[in-house]
């Protein structure tokens, strides 16, 4: 979900909660009082949700792809998005030269700014990547 998306549905709540109340002179500052609360509701649920979704989307990742030596270690290509991902620490079963599917998980290293993936799982492992 993109943030044109969630600022899309955001407009939408808050909208339809401004439109759900008739309007009288008499009623006016309590319709209003509703009106502020319910959008403050509605922008802070799609804010936590935004949150919670762009911290499990950056946090764990699932890419296939061939796994190439590189300088830092080992390095996958994602065929999807063409990104490189560098891996670094428990790389068992994970053979340079072959296509495989990787659950990574976001790791810091020392002393670099560079972002590192460290494998939990390999899911699958396809063979010898083709040219």
């Amino acid at each position: 979900m993109t943030s044109r998306h969630v600022f899309r549905i955001a407009l939408i709540g808050i909208l339809s909660l401004a439109l759900c109340c008739k309007a009288g002179a008499d009623t006016l500052q309590s319709d209003t009082n509703h009106i502020v609360a319910g959008a403050i509701a509605v922008v802070a649920v799609v804010v936590v949700v935004t949150v919670v979704l762009i911290h499990q989307a950056s946090s764990n990742r699932t890419i296939t792809g061939c796994v190439n030596p590189s300088p830092e270690g080992l390095s996958v290509t994602n065929e999807k998005d063409k990104r490189v991902y560098t891996i670094s620490g428990d790389t068992t079963g994970v053979k340079p030269g072959d296509r495989m599917t990787l659950h990574l998980k976001k790791i810091k290293t020392k002393g670099s700014n560079a972002l590192t993936w460290q494998p939990e799982k390999i899911t699958k492992d396809f063979g010898a990547c083709q040219p």
